[in-house]
């Protein structure tokens, strides 16, 4: 009786901490379904992380100076970081690392979307950074008010640094843009590679997310999916116009009622499609990434010989 409650106390708590808009701490008790659903999304977003370095990793030798090849070699370290911070982040809620990359590798568990497209010439550099990067900032600065207290703080300096990258991006094609026809042509055929997966990736729709509602009561998201998408597409419209290029989107308009512009409708039944293991790199994508989880073991080995030695010196 006594156990009942004090768990009702904790529940209490947890309400009272989640009302507040205080934050929730690694000490703190949580709800399973809470825990479950912050390793879940902490966990994908590392994923993504991870994997989003496979698709610019492949131009680095073939940048086309030194100065493209740095920027890329430093953007590719960045998601390196951002995806061990968020691992950090979900072991403080007792996930285990190395469960989690067994996870990944064997498909039980998703990373986004976006990064089972491939990257055809060098303006998909530049459009992963402007467009992938650039959806990535409206879904992650809310975040940074998420009511989990490590991921939220994590997600501040990742903010930080992928809005570098989204600014690289869009230098790299304002470049190109201002050189030949050839290079002008290859920028557009990139953002018309990239637009329709860049909107999915804030997810399905409200009506058809299955998470949305609780996550919005636990203050996780602030957001729904389609409010971000909306944005998106209103701070992406007028930076297409400055760039010089067309989205493609023959439903894309200012609604001046709405003060929003209006667009057309995603293609569902592909992103459904890619989530689950039919896009065009996903077999890729996992498989390299397997490839390196089993090239690293002696790291591993090497690390875990170390910290018993220095745990049996003390």
């Amino acid at each position: 009786m006594t156990a009942i409650l004090d768990e009702k106390d904790l529940e209490r708590h947890f309400e009272h901490t989640i009302e507040k808009d205080q934050r929730i701490e690694p000490r703190d008790w949580v709800p399973e379904g809470y825990r479950k659903t912050m390793i879940r999304q902490i966990a994908q977003h590392a994923h993504s992380e991870i994997i989003g370095m496979q698709p610019e990793g492949n131009w680095i030798t073939r940048a086309p100076s030194l100065r493209r090849k740095a920027i890329l070699l430093a953007k590719v370290q960045d998601e390196a970081g951002h995806g061990l911070y968020l691992y950090s982040a979900a072991e403080t809620l007792g996930a285990d690392r190395a469960d989690l990359t067994e996870k990944l590798i064997s498909g039980r568990q998703k990373y986004s979307s976006i990064f089972n497209y491939p990257t055809l010439t060098f303006a998909d550099v530049g459009a992963i950074g402007w467009l992938v990067d650039g959806a990535a900032i409206c879904n992650q600065v809310p975040l940074c008010r998420s009511s989990y207290g490590p991921y939220a703080r994590a997600m501040i300096r990742i903010c930080k640094e992928e809005s570098f990258h989204q600014r690289q991006g869009y230098e790299l094609l304002m470049t190109m843009m201002k050189g030949t026809q050839a290079q002008r042509d290859m920028v557009q055929d990139a953002v018309n590679r990239f637009w329709w997966p860049s909107l999915m990736m804030f997810g399905p729709p409200d009506a058809e997310s299955a998470n949305t509602a609780q996550s919005m009561a636990w203050k996780i998201k602030r957001h729904t999916n389609d409010e971000l998408r909306q944005r998106f597409v209103d701070m992406t419209v007028p930076q297409a116009e400055a760039l010089g290029v067309t989205l493609p989107d023959p439903d894309l308009n200012w609604n001046a009622e709405r003060g929003h512009y209006d667009f057309g409708q995603v293609d569902w039944d592909e992103m459904k499609q890619v989530v689950a293991g039919n896009g065009p790199c996903n077999t890729e994508r996992l498989a390299r990434r397997r490839q390196a989880h089993e090239d690293g073991a002696w790291v591993r080995e090497a690390a875990a010989a170390h910290a018993r030695k220095m745990a049996e010196a003390k």
